[in-house]
Formats: structure tokens, C-alpha cells, sequence
């Protein structure tokens, strides 16, 4: 039986911790002794998104926490803007569409940042902005976004900032209250080291002004309900009992590690990436490359659409392609949630492996050398 590895940019492996607690008896979502692990886990998220605004939890994927976003803040008519640096920063375009939201569209090259000047010019340009949607990490490209210095911005006008952290929650540095972010949306199955079926969306109080104003329609993902609720430790409709449970756990174990000390984690893991692919004469994609996953050029004359089959199918490594116009392109890799050294040395050594086994020049084992001098920097 070959050991299987995920190193995807979501869903993670699992702690064995959070998978003792997902097998636990179930108890009914409406009956008092739920409410304490409610409690505790919206305790925890609190901690993890660095926030006293309320965290509003859906069963749902992190997509359903960007639908949220749109539907309660706006209204038909309304002017938005969006950024398109890459796949996941073009559905905040299509959601606002498919809303009657007009987007007003910032295109970037794939592999750059929008940068602060570029969002203060769109707003000053437009100012009858609602609200400006953003990616802390775009994971199609591995690109990290400067949040802290564009909400600055946004604050000082009528609009919401609202950011996609899906993958960079518990991962990059994000201090929701500190830097001003209305409405920051994540997901369970990336470094908060759960299964997949959990959304969440922190909700400011400017925000929550905006949520009143709302005119589109929204009934299920319906924030001004949820957080009534979250008042009493109770949620509208049907939670996900198990999951809920288990990110008690999870959350447990981020704040015992120290939100400072996860991200400074991620930070060694993900800069031994970049430095691994670099002596294995590669190279990093994103111009400001986040931690969250690595994007990796793929060099002339190799098939970048066989190196994810390979890893999986040979090696029992998962990592994942490129996607839309960088299908085949380049690889990305993530060591995300429940990661350490080891997981470094893993995914390098079975690239060293594949790569020499398709052709691509560089002197082997070199990878593996290069991220042990990054880890013990």
C-alpha cells in the first residue's frame, strides 16, 4: 500500500487530532450540549482571523462565503471593484455579475500583485465604489497581495473592503481588525487543517451597516440571520455537527502553537520551496510569492501536465498543475496547515526523482540541499 501525501493548496492532511473528533458520536445540533462546541469554535475563529467582529459559519465551501459577501453587502446597480490577477480574483468579477453588481475590473498580469496605488486610483476615479473585493493569495498563481496597505485606503472611503484569505487564512499574516478588513471569507480545508464543507465570512460593523442596506436576494446564506443567531451560539439552519466539532480541535491547537508562530511556519516552509526550486534550475513564478503554495515555472522541453501524474501515481504525492492559461505551465506547491520540515524534504525528494526521470538538467539532489540550508537558517 503506497502512502499518499497531499500537497495541494487545499484540501490538506489532516491532523490525526481533528480526525479522532470528526469520528465521534453525533450529537443534535439544537440540543444544549452543541452550544458549547459552537461557542468554542467561534472562540477560536475569532483568534484565527484576529478579530472581535462576529465569524459567521456556513456549511459550504469557501465560495459560499464569497457568494455571501456579495449578496448581503450590495445591491442590483451598485458599482464594485475586482481585481483579475488570476482564477480565484476573476469569480469575485463573476459573482458580482451574476448579482446585477457592476464590476469595475482591474486586470493584472498573472504572477503580479496589484499594488496599493492601483486601487486608490479606481476609487478615486470611481467614487460611488461599494466595495473593493480581494485576494490575499491567489492560488492559481502563488501571488501575495499587500491587504494591510489597500484596506488602509478603502477605510477612508464609503466602500467595504472585503478579502479572500479561502487559502491564506492561518497561513499569511492577516490581522483582520488592525488593518481595517470589513469582510475577510475562508474555508476549512486549507491551513486551518480540516476536511472540506466549512465557509466563514468576519463581518465589521461597517460592514454590517452595508448588510442593511442590502437589496440582492439571499436566503440561505443569509448574514444578518446568521449573525443573529451567532448571538445565542445557535446558527439558522443545520450546521455541520462534526466538522464544527473537529475545528474545536483545530483551533485548539493554532492557539497553543501562537497564530504568530503558524504563520512564521509557513513562512520557513514555503521560502525553502522557493529556494529548493530555484537549485533544481526552476523558478518561482509569482514576482511577490506568498506562502500559501508555490508556483513553479516549468522549463522548456518538460511536460508540466505529467509531473503531477507522476508525483501522485509513482510517488504518492499530490500536488497540483497549472490552471487556465497555465495549464502545463507550472506546478504548485503547498505545505499547508499540519506541515513541517520533513513534508519539505518529502515533495522536494520525489521532484528530484521525477524531473530526473523526464529529461530536465540539474545537478540532483541539489533541491534537497538548498531547503535543508532554508530550514535551518
Amino acid at each position: 500500500m503506497r502512502k499518499r501525501h497531499l500537497f495541494t493548496p487545499g484540501p490538506v492532511d489532516v491532523p490525526p487530532e481533528v480526525l479522532s473528533a470528526l469520528a465521534e458520536p453525533l450529537i443534535h445540533h439544537r440540543a444544549p450540549d452543541f452550544i458549547p462546541y459552537f461557542k468554542a469554535a467561534n472562540e477560536g475563529l475569532k483568534y484565527v482571523f484576529q478579530t472581535q467582529n462576529p465569524v459567521v459559519t456556513f456549511a459550504g465551501s469557501g465560495t459560499a462565503a464569497m457568494e455571501a459577501a456579495v449578496a448581503n453587502t450590495l445591491s442590483p446597480g451598485d458599482r464594485a471593484i475586482t481585481v483579475e490577477g488570476g482564477k480565484f480574483g476573476e469569480r469575485w468579477t463573476e459573482l458580482c455579475k451574476a448579482y446585477g453588481v457592476e464590476p469595475i475590473v482591474l486586470k493584472i498580469e498573472w504572477g503580479k500583485a496589484v499594488t496599493p496605488e492601483q486601487i486608490e486610483e479606481a476609487l478615486t476615479g470611481n467614487p460611488d465604489v461599494k466595495a473593493v473585493f480581494l485576494t490575499l493569495t491567489e492560488t492559481s498563481t502563488g501571488v501575495l497581495t499587500d491587504v494591510e496597505s489597500i484596506c488602509e485606503i478603502v477605510a477612508k472611503t464609503d466602500a467595504i473592503s472585503v478579502v479572500d484569505a479561502v487559502s491564506a487564512l492561518a497561513a499569511e499574516k492577516l490581522l483582520t481588525d488592525a488593518w481595517k478588513v470589513d469582510i475577510v471569507v475562508a474555508g476549512s480545508q486549507k491551513a486551518l487543517m480540516l476536511p472540506p464543507g466549512l465557509a466563514f465570512c468576519s463581518v465589521s460593523a461597517k460592514a454590517q451597516a452595508a448588510i442593511a442596506r442590502s437589496k440582492c436576494p439571499k436566503y440561505y446564506l443569509s448574514l444578518a440571520k446568521a449573525i443573529k443567531k451567532l448571538e445565542k451560539d445557535d446558527t439558522p439552519y443545520t450546521p455541520a455537527v462534526s466538522l464544527i466539532r473537529a475545528l474545536v480541535v483545530a483551533a485548539k491547537m493554532i492557539r497553543d502553537e501562537g497564530i504568530e508562530n503558524v504563520w512564521a511556519r509557513h513562512a520557513r516552509l514555503g521560502r525553502a520551496l522557493r529556494e529548493a526550486a530555484v537549485a533544481m534550475n526552476l523558478s518561482v513564478f509569482a514576482q511577490n510569492p506568498s506562502n500559501v503554495v508555490t508556483a513553479i515555472r516549468i522549463p522548456d522541453g518538460v511536460d508540466g501536465e505529467k509531473i503531477p501524474k507522476i508525483l501522485r501515481d509513482k510517488h504518492g504525492v499530490t500536488i497540483a498543475g497549472g490552471q487556465e492559461q497555465l495549464k502545463g505551465k507550472v506546478i504548485r506547491i503547498a505545505t499547508l496547515g499540519w506541515a513541517n520540515d520533513l513534508d519539505v524534504f518529502a515533495v522536494i525528494g520525489a521532484l528530484d526523482l521525477t524531473l530526473a526521470e523526464m529529461g530536465h538538467k540539474f545537478e540532483r539532489g541539489a533541491g534537497l540541499a538548498a531547503a535543508a540550508r532554508a530550514l535551518s537558517a
